[in-house]
């Protein structure tokens, strides 16, 4: 964008540059926002790891969307997520019943995030994944990839998705297993082993 000088129309001058955010801090987080299981579900998992930039400095500010189906497969049409006092427009928290595959969570001063939530059933000809979209400093746009988890090498190696990525960089979508139910996957916005991001058109 440009800013044209009326006293001197034949001189056009550059805006100041700015950077985006991390403005959103204070409306978007909300508590147990990667509570996404049910409170006891046997099909429970936790997904933890770090938002990295590409010096591989952690984001302490970033946010962690997550979207997943349920352990059928089925995607989730459950109000819930945020549920809201209607007087006081306080937050109420999940009922702790239903699932709505959906959860957001922010990073800490390290950079970590952590979220419980249902072990994703496969859909069609993909290997179970959940869905995620990364909010941080410095992006224009958010961002889109997916974690898949591993354990089934012949549903990974049919995932429509996966099959278009580069070989080297295919890990880059599938979570490290920890075991107890524990998966590790880190986002690295760019440099060595940047995180294989999706555009949807």
């Amino acid at each position: 964008m440009t800013k044209i000088d009326t006293s001197r129309p034949e001189t056009v001058l550059p805006t100041p540059s700015h950077t985006v955010g991390p403005f959103y801090g204070h409306a978007l987080p909300f508590p147990g926002g990667g509570d996404i299981a049910p409170a006891g579900h046997p099909d429970t998992i936790t997904l933890q790891g770090y938002v990295l930039d590409g010096e591989g400095n952690p984001l302490p500010d970033a946010f962690v969307e997550l979207w997943g189906a349920d352990p059928d497969g089925g995607v989730p049409h459950v109000d819930g997520s945020m549920r809201r006092d209607p007087a006081s427009g306080g937050f109420l928290g999940r009922n702790g019943v239903e699932f709505t595959g959906w959860g957001r969570v922010q990073t800490d001063a390290n950079g970590h995030w952590t979220a419980r939530t249902l072990r994703p059933g496969a859909r069609g000809r993909s290997a179970p994944y959940i869905s995620v979209c990364l909010f941080a400093r410095g992006l224009l746009v958010h961002l889109f990839t997916r974690i898949y988890l591993p354990g089934d090498d012949t549903a990974l190696a049919a995932d429509p998705l996966l099959a278009q990525v580069d070989g080297a960089r295919r890990d880059t979508l599938i979570a490290e297993e920890q075991g107890r139910g524990a998966y590790r996957f880190d986002i690295r916005l760019q440099g060595e082993g940047e995180t294989v991001f999706l555009e949807f058109q």
